[in-house]
């Protein structure tokens, strides 16, 4: 069983990156994070972000409306930053503090400097395989991970455990495409699959993202497939100082001695969301010098 080190592939990129950002002519990247309130998990998250920016060389300007803020006030906010020529990418952290508009918000961001990937025209692109778009972070990485520990999709079974916008969806787009490393023939799973079981042993590759702790078992899973664990979900242990664990999706106790390659929880698609922020990032930098 081979570990797909989320860890060392991410920093691998990070490297990439820096060389890259630093023979760009003229300015910067420049990566706008706006954060809505002091939810510990957000603030912890942009601050990651913000670190690894610096050791790119990418320029993060961090933005924190009130938390009173209106839907009005904050989508003009992002209008100015769609109007800046000097931000190249900007980022809303979820989740937003209720009553705003989180969809609204995202959506307000322009298509060419969405670097979350989450706007309608960037999913669009995905499904016309229009390399112009922004690619979701998460699935984005999936994708990586897959390419970098020389899993080729091609004429492979993929199965993907989850709908959403942000996961599920858009990796089983990714993996449907047409070019080197995809071509696969996917199946999207949900929580109205009948019987789930039967399917999930037919994948050559599985892609679970679903936030069920621990939910895949060994009788789901072919032998020698592939498993890319996208879910962090955190359950109860009296041993952590937290009081708590991070998990997958998948029970990697159980499943890893049957597979041929697995990804960890933490340290395994985690890492990557980050780096592919910084990729999108560079990459609107280069769009918006045509």
């Amino acid at each position: 069983m081979q570990l797909i080190d989320g860890n060392a592939i991410a920093a691998s990129i990070i490297t990439e990156l820096k060389s890259q950002v630093d023979a760009l002519p003229g300015r910067r990247p420049c990566l706008a994070l706006v954060r809505v309130g002091e939810d510990p998990a957000s603030v912890s998250y942009v601050k990651k972000k913000e670190k690894t920016a610096a050791d790119i060389g990418i320029e993060s300007r961090i933005i924190l409306p009130p938390v009173t803020i209106s839907q009005a006030a904050l989508e003009t906010l992002i209008d100015d930053l769609n109007a800046d020529p000097t931000v190249d990418g900007i980022l809303v952290q979820s989740p937003l503090p209720k009553p705003l508009n989180e969809l609204a918000v995202f959506r307000r961001i322009a298509a060419h400097k969405d670097v979350d990937g989450f706007h309608t025209l960037n999913l669009g692109k995905i499904a016309q395989e229009d390399d112009t778009g922004f690619v979701a972070c998460t699935p984005a990485g999936v994708m990586e991970l897959l390419a970098r520990s020389g899993t080729d999709l091609n004429g492979k079974h993929v199965v993907v455990l989850g709908r959403s916008l942000i996961v599920g969806k858009p990796v089983a787009l990714l993996a449907l495409q047409k070019k080197a490393g995809a071509n696969g023939t996917v199946t999207i799973c949900h929580s109205g699959t009948t019987d789930l079981p039967a399917i999930t042993r037919l994948a050559d590759v599985l892609i679970a993202a679903i936030g069920r702790p621990e939910f895949v078992k060994s009788h789901m899973v072919k032998p020698g497939c592939v498993i890319i664990d996208v879910g962090i979900n955190r359950v109860p242990d009296a041993t952590k100082k937290t009081g708590y664990k991070l998990v997958g999706d998948v029970d990697f106790a159980g499943v890893s001695p049957l597979v041929s390659k697995i990804t960890p929880v933490p340290g395994g698609v985690g890492p990557m969301t980050v780096c592919m922020l910084m990729q999108n990032t560079l990459k609107a930098r280069r769009l918006s010098a045509r």
